[in-house]
């Protein structure tokens, strides 16, 4: 018998409308949306009422004691901590939008609650659960690029009209929104944390990155290029380079296409949802909701491909390139 899984979502955001669509690609017998919540509940209604969903509520801890087996976290950064948190305390499971946490103090303690609860965590870096990236661990593990020497990942947009980008108070900066693309991918290719990292880059007059370069340097002489910026658009793919090749990943952070070892393209096409969605490619995120579903089947707290020490490292690595840009929330004070 198929067991379906009973999602609840949080916010009724642009994001939480993609993710509802990419759902809707998915098998009905293994993915029900079965509640929406947002501090308005006329907003929560009205997104009730596109996506057919049966309960909408005004209130984040009236979805935590709603009969849902897993949360989507789509809230604003500094929220992230809180919501989790609640959700974990009410016995649900956890897909929380990145950042996981505003800094690698929160996580630490989300994940450390989640394993004591004995519930599913994950963050949400969709990106690894695309088919180019579960190619190219494969490509990586089987030795076809040989040892990886270099990775350089862009993504750079303009967000200059995107508020909570620009505020420190709403966990804006570059960083945590499109540096973890670059991080996550440099992670994905070394499988190692970095030995040092050094990072440059502007701040607003609020105090936030709008735009960094952070070089990540491993073990053997080798590195990661990481640029992120809120302020214009440039070509954002990724390029992978090992001793006996490159692979090119094309629109890298949702990838359907990349350039690869023998310098030809290969495509793996998304199916289309019931309703056009805020952003491209987002159709891909039924990939790492069918992830979530077989982990939580299969009894597993966490994901091989997205694990707690994966989240951990890149807090880790976000407060260090925060660190050396000057930084700080009001988070990072906390004790």
């Amino acid at each position: 018998m198929t067991i379906a899984l009973r999602w609840g979502i949080v916010t009724a955001g642009k994001i939480s409308h993609d993710f509802c669509v990419a759902l809707s690609t998915l098998p009905f017998d293994e993915h029900q949306i079965v509640a929406v919540a947002a501090r308005d509940k006329q907003r929560a209604e009205e997104f009730a009422k596109k996506h057919e969903i049966p309960n909408a509520f005004g209130s984040y801890c009236e979805l935590a004691e709603w009969d849902i087996d897993i949360a989507y976290v789509a809230a604003l950064n500094p929220q992230h901590f809180e919501i989790c948190m609640l959700m974990l305390k009410n016995g649900k499971h956890v897909l929380c939008e990145k950042p996981l946490c505003m800094n690698h103090k929160q996580a630490k303690k989300l994940i450390q609650y989640a394993e004591m609860k004995k519930l599913f965590l994950m963050e949400a870096v969709w990106s690894r659960f695309f088919p180019a990236y579960q190619y190219l661990r494969k490509q990586i593990d089987t030795g076809v690029l040989g040892d990886i020497k270099e990775v350089s990942a862009s993504f750079c947009v303009d967000l200059k009209h995107v508020e909570r980008l620009q505020k420190k108070g709403l966990g804006g900066g570059t960083c945590l929104d499109l540096g973890i693309y670059t991080i996550q991918c440099a992670q994905w290719a070394f499988q190692e944390p970095p030995q040092q990292i050094v990072a440059k880059g502007t701040l607003n007059a609020d105090g936030v990155d709008v735009e960094a370069i952070a070089e990540l340097r491993y073990s053997g002489n080798r590195k990661a290029t990481c640029h992120f910026s809120g302020e214009r658009l440039l070509d954002n793919k990724a390029v992978i380079k090992g001793t006996k090749g490159e692979i090119t990943f094309l629109q890298f952070w949702s990838p359907t296409k990349i350039i690869d070892i023998d310098g030809k393209e290969k495509e793996w096409v998304l199916p289309k949802g019931k309703y056009p969605t805020n952003f491209p490619n987002s159709e891909g995120m039924r990939y790492e909701a069918a992830e979530a579903r077989q982990c939580i089947l299969e009894g597993k707290l966490q994901s091989e491909h997205v694990s707690h020490n994966d989240s951990l490292l890149f807090a880790q690595i976000e407060d260090e390139i925060r660190a050396q840009l000057g930084v700080t929330y009001k988070e990072d004070k906390e004790k």
